[in-house]
C-alpha cells in the first residue's frame, strides 16, 4: 500500500468545526485563518438553523458568542482563542 503524501501545507488529520452566523466579523476572521493554515472547516450558521445552535450550545458549555471553533473534537472558543492557539503552534501541530 502508498502512503498519500501533502500537498501545499495540507493538514492531513485536522478537521476543525466553526459555528457562526451571517453577520459576524470575526467569524469572517476566524475562517480566513484556517483558510491561511489550510485547514479544512465544517461551517454550521447558529442563526439559520436553531438544532445547530443547541448543538454549539451543548459543545461549548453554554457559550453563545460566535464564532465557537472546536478543532480535532476540542473546544478552542471564540476568534481570539484561535489567534493564541495558532501562536502556541497548535494549528501546526498536525
Amino acid at each position: 500500500m502508498g502512503s498519500r503524501q501533502l500537498t501545499s501545507g495540507e493538514k492531513l488529520n485536522m478537521k476543525a468545526v466553526i459555528y457562526s452566523t451571517a453577520i459576524c466579523p470575526y467569524c469572517v476572521r476566524a475562517k480566513m485563518l484556517l483558510d491561511k493554515r489550510n485547514i479544512k472547516y465544517v461551517e454550521y450558521k447558529v442563526d439559520q438553523d436553531n438544532k445547530a445552535f443547541e448543538e454549539m450550545l451543548k459543545l461549548s458549555n453554554g457559550r453563545q458568542s460566535v464564532p465557537q471553533i472546536f478543532i480535532d473534537n476540542k473546544h478552542i472558543g471564540g476568534y481570539d482563542d484561535l489567534v493564541d492557539f495558532d501562536l502556541e503552534g497548535g494549528l501546526d501541530n498536525n
